[in-house]
């Protein structure tokens, strides 16, 4: 006889199921319109090219949890639940298949393996999981989770479906001495515990009752699904999709600056669809805030409330503008300086470490800067010190009010080459502003210098002709002046051909890599780190001696998360006899940021709220001698968060290029006396 079952054995009026389908489906539908309608309200944007690689990152984010999984035990309780409903949905649809369209599939091995043993294993495992999330969310309770009555009902009501379904499954199979009972173990054993307190007579009522119970529970939930958090079944897999496939530098895109009508995000129709699906796509898991740099220090700033406080406002002032337009008919419901202070936008240093640990892809720091462009270029609403870093900016072509060197100050006495009077070379050093003018970055201009003469790199400056990158301007968010100064920039580089470009600071290394090329201009752009890291393979540099002693590396944001590069800065100290590489906890794409990006390198905070003191405390604990950075931003930021924590402790902050030169003097040693010249901005 060949294995199978009767699929409505022990149910009548079957039509009955059919019936409450329709009405289920209609308000299942009517709430995915809801939110699709409030989707069409933001502007247009493109995210449908590239289908290949969008659904190749849909199967290895979305269906192979690969973000999700870094969180052990979120991600095992999530692959359980999530691989579970989605064997048990299969299971749903072969039964259709079978019993609806009449193509008689579940028979033989098939449905053992399958329709049996598969269903009870992966329905099992997710029972399992659901009891993990409510272990988690009433005994271990994260901080980074909050609890609404959705979080206790949500896991209750898929434990209740689960167990009906292996009540009504044993029940089954008890009544009718299942000769294939073996291979659905989990509902055999269930139907021989009930079989113990229940007479035979009763079987059949109670597999009836439970029967339409366990229906009745499974057409509420369809029918609940987009009013509740499980929508995130959809709109998380649609954002994933729909994620941004461009160079994570290039997430922040120009300004129409000709016709625009308002510059910036005011209200919430300003957004892009793709914004706004973002905003239905969160999942409130947390894993943002919990890496969040002002969020630790206690900034007015968690990502996650930024994207809830914008889901809700949606939610409340989107049913009352028109689908489908970009208009300003919700000038009377702004977003920024509302629903979203103006205090939590100015405390993100744009570090990017949200994007990186959200599982769904959510772009958070493009919002941030959008919201940014408003405050700043309608209403002029930042604060005192980056107005002042902007309008020197303006004037003098870099964001340092009080400096009074100049660009070529730090190379006197190194014979080294500009453009203008040289020509061509192999290499423009692009030297930028927080190097070329300030005093102990300056240092690291000089080493890396010597040690491109050393390995005889042709390389060259623009010396005065060099203007800044732009970034502060475009991170604070004064698109236009940072537009005035890349195309100024662009036109200077053009003039002298310049074809590659080597520089120290990863957030100029960022722009003229990333975002230049927004403007039709494209160079060979690499970092300091990388330069010398291949000069060291090629054999054109030696180190032949080290520092004696432990040397910690700090991931700058703009040279880890937001370009990838964090092996060749520990090749460098690898590099260099005697010299003990030790991680801090927070290292590689899960760095914490040293508090000067997004323009926080021009405010004044407090002194309870500075992020680089808590990025100098990780360096602390590491236990290194030396605290290695690659950034002039973290040299400054580390420098003296490391001065203020360290106590007796001789601890001291060096770029790779440092290292690496003072590798060469067989007299340097870490107790020795140190060159570095002190101070600040000259």
């Amino acid at each position: 006889m060949t294995p199978t079952r009767e699929i409505y054995w022990n149910i009548s009026a079957v039509w009955v199921m059919y019936v409450l389908l329709i009405p289920t489906m209609l308000i299942f539908a009517y709430g995915i319109y809801r939110h699709f309608r409030l989707w069409q309200l933001g502007r247009p944007e493109q995210r449908c090219d590239l289908i290949f690689q969008r659904i190749r990152g849909l199967m290895v984010y979305g269906f192979g949890h690969a973000r999700i999984l870094t969180h052990r035990y979120a991600g095992l309780f999530h692959i359980l639940i999530f691989s579970g409903f989605a064997i048990l949905f299969a299971g749903t649809v072969v039964v259709m298949i079978h019993e609806d369209l009449g193509l008689r599939i579940m028979r033989g091995n098939f449905y053992l393996y399958f329709q049996s043993l598969a269903l009870d294993v992966f329905g099992l495992l997710s029972i399992i999981g659901i009891l993990m999330v409510i272990y988690r969310r009433a005994v271990l309770k994260p901080k980074m989770l909050e609890n609404g009555w959705q979080d206790a009902v949500v896991p209750l009501l898929l434990l209740v479906i689960l167990l009906t379904g292996f009540v009504v499954e044993g029940l089954r199979i008890v009544a009718t001495q299942d000769s294939s009972a073996d291979w659905s173990p989990v509902g055999l054993a269930v139907g021989k515990f009930l079989s113990l307190f229940l007479f035979t007579d009763a079987l059949r009522p109670s597999h009836v009752f439970l029967w339409w119970l366990h229906l009745l529970l499974v057409f509420g939930l369809i029918a609940w699904l987009p009013y509740s958090k499980l929508l995130h079944i959809f709109t998380s897999a649609a954002n994933i999709y729909f994620r941004s496939l461009e160079p994570k530098g290039a997430m922040l895109k120009p300004m129409d600056l000709a016709t625009a009508g308002t510059f910036g995000v005011k209200t919430i129709d300003q957004l892009t669809w793709k914004g706004l699906l973002d905003l239905d796509a969160c999942t409130e898991c947390g894993r943002c805030q919990d890496v969040c740099p002002a969020f630790a220090v206690g900034k007015p700033l968690s990502p996650k409330a930024l994207i809830l406080d914008m889901r809700h406002y949606l939610h409340a002032s989107g049913p009352r503008l028109p689908a489908g337009k970009a208009t300003a008919t919700a000038e009377d419901l702004p977003l920024t300086g509302k629903a979203i202070k103006e205090e939590t936008l100015w405390s993100c240093t744009t570090c990017m470490a949200c994007m990186q640990e959200c599982p769904v892809f959510i772009e958070h720091v493009p919002k941030i800067v959008d919201m940014r462009r408003y405050l700043v270029m309608e209403e002029s609403k930042f604060p005192e010190t980056m107005q002042r870093a902007l309008r020197s900016l303006e004037a003098r072509g870099h964001p340092y009010a009080g400096a009074s060197a100049s660009r070529v100050d730090w190379c006197k006495g190194l014979n080294v080459k500009t453009l203008a009077d040289n020509g061509p070379a192999d290499y423009l050093y692009w030297v930028g502003c927080s190097t070329a003018l300030n005093a102990r970055n300056q240092e690291v201009a000089r080493a890396f210098t010597r040690l491109l003469q050393k390995a005889g790199v042709d390389f060259a400056i623009l010396g005065q002709e060099e203007s800044c990158s732009g970034d502060p301007a475009r991170r604070i968010g004064n698109e236009y002046l940072f537009e005035k100064l890349a195309r100024r920039n662009i036109k200077v580089l053009q003039s002298h051909k310049v074809e590659k470009i080597v520089t120290t600071c990863p957030h100029c290394f960022n722009t003229l890599k990333n975002e230049y090329p927004q403007f039709g201009a494209a160079f060979e752009v690499c970092h300091h780190s990388q330069l010398l890291a291949e000069l060291i393979k090629q054999g054109r540099l030696k180190p032949s001696s080290g520092l004696e002693g432990k040397v910690t590396f700090h991931d700058p944001c703009y040279l880890g998360r937001y370009n990838d590069t964090y092996e060749e800065p520990r090749e460098i100290v690898r590099a260099l006899p005697g010299t003990e590489l030790v991680e801090m906890q927070q290292n590689r794409e899960r760095s914490f940021c040293c508090g000067a990006g997004g323009g926080l390198m021009w405010v004044e905070e407090e002194s309870d709220k500075r992020v680089n003191n808590k990025r100098a405390e990780h360096a602390l604990e590491s236990g290194s001698d030396i605290v290695s950075v690659a950034c002039p931003f973290c040299m400054t930021m580390l420098d003296d968060g490391v001065k203020s924590k360290k106590g007796e402790r001789d601890v001291k902050v060096l770029d790779i290029a440092e290292l690496l030169d003072r590798a060469d003097n067989a007299r340097a040693r870490l107790t020795g006396e140190s060159t570095l010249a002190r101070g600040g901005e000259l």
